[in-house]
C-alpha cells in the first residue's frame, strides 16, 4: 500500500484543605496521546494483524451534514479527542489511584494533531477543554431540540452536540479542516503502559502529590502503568497548577514514542499486538480512518522518533470568570491565527534544538515566568538595563521597569508567592547572589528588586525548553538524556 497522497492545496494551586476535594483528572490526554503513537508505529507490523485490531475500533460520522467546510491545507490533520470513561475502572484501581468523581458525557482533552505532507513531523497542538468558544447553531444530542449559536466552553461541543459539533466548532476556531477523527477513553491507559514494560521519565526536582500519591525523587524512574497515570495526572506539585501538568503530560508522550520506536515494539508482531489490543478497545473513530488508512500513514513514517514530534498549546491571553459562562480561558487570537495558520501551511511550530547548551538548567522554562523588574539604587537606568538582559535569556518581563520606593537597595531581591517557588528558584538562578524573599498572597507575577550588587544575569533554560512564541518543544529534548 502506498503512502496516502497529500490532499489538494486548498494556574495556582490550591491551599491546604482539611477535606481532600474530588479531582477529575484529563484522562483523554493520556490515551489520546498513546493512541497516535500507535497509529504512527502500526506500519511496522503487517496487515493481517492491523485487520483483526481494526474490528474492534467503534464507528462514528463526525462529518455528516457539514457544509462551508475550511480549505484543505498539506498535510494530514487528526482531531484527538478524549472522554471520561471513569466508569469502567474498577473499584480497587479508584481507590488506589485515588479516582474520584462520577464519569460524565464530556470531553476531558481535545487535541489538533496535524502529520506534515512528507511525513516527517507530527504537530500535536492541545486545545483547553476550557476555552472560550462561540457554538455553532445545532440541534441538542439529548433533548432534540435547536439551539442558536451561542457562548460556551469547548467541551460543551461534545456534550450537546457529540463528534460532530465538536469538529464543526474546532474548525470554526481554527480554520483548520479536520480530515479524521479519533476518540478514546483512559480505561486502557495502565495496560497499555504496562504491556510497553514501562515508561522511562526523569525529573531535576522532586515530585509529590498528596492528590494522586504521586511521589517521585529527582532523577530517572521507570514507571509501570499506575505509576505513569499518578504522573500524567498530578497538578498539585507546584504553583504551576495545569501548566505543570500539561508540561509532563507532553513530556510523557514524547518519551513513550521514544520507548515505542526505541525498543523493537513496533516491529515485533506479537508485542505490538499485546500492547495495540490493551488500547483499541476504547476507541472510536470515522469510517474513513481503517487498516489501509493507518498502514499507509505509517509505512510512509518509518523514520519517526520523538525528535520528530513537536507540541504546543493555544496562546492564551486571559483566563477568568465570563458571564453566563463561567470561568473561561480566552485565546490570544492574534498568536492563534498564526498558530494555526503555520498549521494549515504545513510549517514547524518549533525552532529545534534550543540555543546556549552551557546555560545552566533550570526547572521552570524561563519564557513561562511573569517578571516585574525595580531599580533598588538612585542610579539611573539600571532597571532598564536588568529588564533587558533578563528579557534576553527568555523570561516574560513586563518591559516597563519601576523604582522601588524603599532605601537604596545593597543585595539584589527575588520577591515571590510561595506558590510559584519552582519559578522564583528558576529565576534566582539567573541571578547570582541575589537574596529570596516569599511574600504569601503576591500572585503570579515574580518581582526583582536589582541592587548596587547587579553584575548581570547567567543564561538558564529548562529540561522543558519551551521555544518560540507557541512555547513549542520537540519530543526529543523532553526525555531522558
Amino acid at each position: 500500500m502506498p503512502p496516502p497522497s497529500p490532499r489538494p492545496r486548498p494556574r495556582p494551586g490550591p491551599r491546604s484543605r482539611t477535606r481532600r476535594p474530588v479531582i477529575r483528572p484529563r484522562w483523554g490526554l493520556r490515551v489520546a496521546t498513546t493512541l497516535s503513537m500507535l497509529v504512527l508505529g502500526a506500519g511496522g507490523v503487517g496487515h493481517g494483524l492491523m485487520n483483526g485490531l481494526d474490528t474492534g475500533i467503534n464507528r462514528v460520522d463526525p462529518f455528516r451534514d457539514m457544509k462551508n467546510r475550511p480549505e484543505a491545507g498539506h498535510g494530514m490533520n487528526l482531531l484527538l479527542v478524549g472522554t471520561d470513561g471513569r466508569d469502567r475502572i474498577t473499584a480497587e484501581e479508584k481507590e488506589k489511584y485515588r479516582l474520584g468523581g462520577a464519569p460524565c458525557y464530556c470531553t476531558d482533552t481535545i487535541m489538533l494533531v496535524h502529520i506534515s505532507r512528507d511525513r516527517e513531523r507530527a504537530s500535536v497542538v492541545s486545545l483547553p477543554r476550557d476555552s472560550y468558544v462561540e457554538i455553532p447553531a445545532h440541534t441538542d444530542r439529548n433533548s432534540g431540540r435547536p439551539h442558536r449559536a451561542h457562548p460556551v466552553k469547548l467541551n460543551a461541543a461534545y456534550a450537546e452536540g457529540g463528534p460532530a459539533l465538536t469538529v464543526r466548532t474546532v474548525e470554526q476556531m481554527t480554520a483548520v479542516k479536520i480530515d479524521h477523527y479519533l476518540e478514546v477513553d483512559f480505561t486502557s491507559f495502565m495496560k497499555t503502559v504496562d504491556a510497553m514494560g514501562g515508561v522511562d521519565i526523569c525529573t531535576t526536582q522532586p515530585m509529590k502529590d498528596t492528590y494522586t500519591g504521586l511521589d517521585l525523587a529527582a532523577g530517572s524512574h521507570r514507571l509501570d502503568g499506575g505509576e505513569a497515570l499518578q504522573y500524567v495526572r498530578s497538578r498539585h506539585v507546584d504553583g504551576a497548577s495545569d501548566l505543570g501538568r500539561m508540561q509532563r503530560q507532553q513530556r510523557f508522550l514524547a518519551a513513550l514514542i521514544k520507548k515505542a520506536t526505541g525498543s523493537g515494539v513496533l516491529f515485533n508482531p506479537v508485542k505490538f499486538r499485546q500492547v495495540t489490543s490493551a488500547m483499541l478497545g476504547s476507541v472510536r473513530a470515522d469510517k474513513g480512518f481503517g487498516t489501509d488508512e493507518m498502514l499507509a500513514l505509517s509505512r510512509a513514517m518509518r523514520g519517526f522518533s520523538a525528535s520528530s514530534s513537536e507540541f504546543a498549546s493555544v496562546p492564551i491571553a486571559s483566563t477568568g470568570p465570563i458571564e453566563g459562562v463561567g470561568s473561561a480561558v480566552r485565546w490570544d487570537q492574534t498568536k492563534a491565527r498564526r498558530l494555526f495558520q503555520m498549521l494549515r501551511e504545513d510549517k514547524p511550530l518549533s525552532r529545534g534544538r534550543s540555543k546556549g547548551a552551557k546555560a545552566k538548567l533550570v526547572d521552570v522554562s524561563p519564557q513561562q515566568i511573569q517578571v516585574q523588574v525595580y531599580n533598588g539604587t538612585r542610579g539611573d537606568g539600571l532597571g532598564r538595563k536588568v529588564d533587558a538582559a533578563l528579557r534576553s535569556t527568555g523570561f516574560d518581563t513586563t518591559r516597563a521597569p519601576l523604582n522601588a520606593t524603599d532605601p537604596e537597595v545593597r543585595q539584589t531581591v527575588v520577591s515571590y508567592d510561595p506558590r510559584w517557588d519552582r519559578s522564583a528558584l528558576s529565576l534566582a538562578t539567573a541571578l547570582p547572589g541575589c537574596r529570596m524573599q516569599a511574600v504569601p498572597g503576591q500572585g503570579r507575577m515574580l518581582r526583582v528588586t536589582a541592587g548596587t550588587d547587579f553584575q548581570g544575569v547567567v543564561p538558564v533554560r529548562a529540561q522543558d525548553a519551551y521555544q518560540g512564541e507557541f512555547g513549542a518543544v520537540t519530543g526529543d529534548q523532553v526525555v531522558c538524556p
